[in-house]
């Protein structure tokens, strides 16, 4: 998937720099879109936002038959979550007029545009790949071809391929001043920085669509995804009352980024080690912001196998039935190991005891029936201790 994703920004560079013309970036859109699949949608949108300011000066009726594409997959609802926050950010990236993606980038040092060369393909046209060309062959006039590939770069550059040595080793030489100047800063100053804009971009948007816009805007270096993980929760329990925008924005960032999910899932056990020091309010927020994820399955539910015994906070949000059925899968009873044990006896009344006094023993039913069949199965081992206790019941 990331080499498909990579080889549709190159095209969408050579659009760009016009070096293919715009008719293939459409016409690849048209292929991407026309029966939408989690993948294809993915690569779409990613081709969009790398050539969408140049297609939209170019060809803005082709761009906008793009976008309704888009909007028509919306409204069909038929692809996961994830691929439809992407959607939604690509529409605000194109209400911002592409910001952050140019279609070339100053820095670079193009052909003149009189010289350039625009190559009409197509997707329809038969191509010759040149397979032959991926195989080494010895060539037997290596030094005369090499003059004549010097001589034709001489016409074509002039003089200044002859500076172009001295200016990459001047640029190196730079470089590595440059490197040996370099200052390690051990105050953590970028990071309180990075911190600071995390937590202003949370509190002034105005719902949960831009904050998670402009969170996906910040840069962040390796490793610090889980800066912006906890700044969000640490917001979030510092509510007087929860907010649902926080788990609305939490569940964004799981569903776009499979990054923020792990990085949720190692807060979830952050947060359980140390439930024991938070006051009552931070201590509900906390686990409302959880639920949240869990009731969206933004976090995956193998989580649980991480606590001993849950809250009712989940029922909320997904209600007593579909939370029974969700913890009666049987691909997640390894999970709820800890939360329904079957271990033995006592360990199961205690559960079913508890659930049932919280107002959710429905979900007990099945632990229920297990209980009842190790009692039956416990009797038919030992027949002498169940006619011992029906003498006790007749007694009493």
């Amino acid at each position: 998937m990331h080499q498909l994703v990579a080889a549709a920004k190159f095209i969408a560079h050579l659009v760009n720099q016009q070096v293919a013309h715009e008719l293939i970036a459409l016409e690849l859109l048209t292929l991407l879109l026309e029966n939408p699949t989690e993948d294809g949608v993915e690569v779409a949108v990613a081709f969009v936002a790398e050539c969408g300011s140049v297609l939209q000066d170019l060809s803005p009726k082709g761009l906008h038959g793009i976008f309704e594409r888009f909007r028509g997959i919306l409204h069909e609802g038929a692809i996961d979550k994830r691929v439809q926050f992407l959607i939604e950010g690509l529409f605000a990236l194109r209400k911002a007029k592409f910001q952050g993606h140019p279609a070339v980038r100053p820095e670079l040092d193009l052909v003149e545009l009189e010289d350039q060369i625009t190559h009409q393909a197509s997707l329809l046209d038969e191509m010759n790949a040149e397979d032959e060309l991926v195989v080494f062959k010895l060539d037997p006039d290596f030094l005369e071809n090499e003059k004549r590939y010097e001589d034709l770069k001489k016409t074509i550059l002039g003089d200044e391929a002859d500076g172009g040595d001295d200016d990459e080793s001047s640029q190196k030489e730079e470089e590595e001043d440059g490197e040996q100047m370099r200052i390690a800063d051990e105050t953590e100053t970028d990071l309180v920085n990075l911190r600071r804009s995390i937590y202003l971009t949370i509190m002034s948007s105005v719902d949960f669509e831009e904050a998670g816009h402009k969170l996906l805007q910040i840069k962040l270096g390796p490793g610090q995804e889980m800066e912006l993980c906890t700044m969000l929760l640490e917001c979030a329990s510092q509510e007087k009352t929860y907010r649902r925008y926080y788990g609305l924005l939490g569940q964004k960032l799981c569903m776009i980024n499979r990054v923020y999910q792990d990085k949720f899932e190692e807060c979830f056990v952050q947060q359980y080690s140390m439930v024991h020091r938070l006051e009552t309010n931070k201590l509900h927020n906390v686990a409302m912001f959880f639920a949240h994820l869990l009731g969206t399955d933004a976090l995956p539910w193998h989580v649980l196998a991480y606590i001993w015994l849950g809250c009712r906070e989940l029922s909320e949000h997904l209600g007593v039935q579909r939370l029974k059925e969700r913890v009666s899968d049987p691909s997640l009873h390894a999970d709820f190991e800890s939360i329904f044990p079957r271990d033995s006896p006592k360990n199961t009344r205690f559960s079913i005891n508890f659930f049932t006094s919280i107002g959710l023993g429905g979900i007990t039913e099945e632990l229920r029936g297990y209980l009842k069949s190790m009692h039956m199965q416990q009797s038919e081992e030992d027949p002498s201790d169940e006619t011992h206790r029906k003498r006790q019941r007749k007694c009493c």
